[in-house]
C-alpha cells in the first residue's frame, strides 16, 4: 500500500500517498493501494454526491460506517443527535461488506443533507451492487422530517442514478404491510407495485 484514497472538503476525491496525516479538512475514505489501483478506482467511482432540489445525498465512507453502526455520529451533524436504528444498520452492512472485500464505491449507504440547514435527516442506500440486473434501495428518516417529501425526493434521485448504470435496469424497494408511509414514498416516485416476495411488499421501478 503506498497510497489512499481521501475526500476534500468540497467531497471531492483525490489520491494521497499514505505517508503522512491528511490536510485539515480531508477524511479518509478507508481505500488504499498502490498509486495506479487507486487512481483507476477514483477514475470509475460515481460522484460521491447526488443533489436534489432540497437534498444531498453523500455517500457514506466505510471509515464513517464503523462509527454509524455503533450509533455514533461520525463527525455529522444528524437531525435529533444521532443516527436511526435502520441507518445504523446501513452502516453496519457497508463496514460489513468494505471488511469482506465486497463493497463497490457508489453501491453503498448516503446520508440525506438537508441544504437549508445542513442536518442530515436520514440515510438511504443500496444493499449491495446490482444483482441479476436489479439494486435494491432501503431509506430511513429521523421522525421529525417525515411529511416533507424528503424521502420521495431522495428515492427518485437514487434510483434515476442506479438505472443509468452499465446492466441495471431495475431498482427495486421493500416493505412490510404496515408500514403504509413507506409504501407512498414509493408509490409517489413512481415505483409499482410487483409480486410479494418473502412475506414483504415489493415495489419496483424499471427503465
Amino acid at each position: 500500500m503506498t497510497h489512499v484514497i481521501a475526500l476534500d472538503p468540497h467531497d471531492a476525491f483525490a489520491v494521497l500517498p499514505s505517508t503522512g496525516e491528511l490536510p485539515d479538512g480531508w477524511r479518509s475514505t478507508g481505500w488504499s493501494g498502490d498509486e495506479e489501483t487507486c487512481r483507476r478506482q477514483v477514475a470509475a467511482r460515481p460522484t460521491a454526491v447526488l443533489a436534489t432540489e432540497r437534498l444531498r445525498l453523500r455517500e457514506v465512507l466505510p471509515t464513517e460506517a464503523l462509527e454509524l453502526r455503533e450509533g455514533r455520529t461520525a463527525d455529522l451533524p444528524w437531525l435529533g443527535g444521532t443516527p436511526g436504528v435502520g441507518s445504523r444498520e446501513a452502516a453496519g452492512m457497508l463496514a460489513g461488506a468494505h471488511t469482506a472485500g465486497l463493497h463497490r464505491s457508489g453501491w453503498g449507504m448516503y446520508v440525506l443533507v438537508r441544504e437549508a440547514d445542513g442536518l442530515v435527516v436520514g440515510g438511504m442506500g443500496f444493499h449491495g451492487p446490482p444483482q441479476d440486473a436489479a439494486a435494491e434501495i432501503g431509506f430511513d428518516l429521523h421522525p421529525d422530517a417525515r411529511g416533507h417529501g424528503y424521502a420521495t425526493e431522495a428515492l427518485a434521485a437514487l434510483a434515476h442514478w442506479a438505472l443509468q448504470q452499465p446492466g441495471v435496469d431495475t431498482v427495486v424497494c421493500t416493505t412490510t404491510a404496515d408500514n403504509v408511509p413507506s409504501q407512498r414514498v414509493m408509490e409517489r416516485a413512481g415505483f409499482e407495485r410487483r409480486p410479494d416476495r418473502d412475506g414483504v411488499l415489493v415495489h419496483a421501478l424499471a427503465r
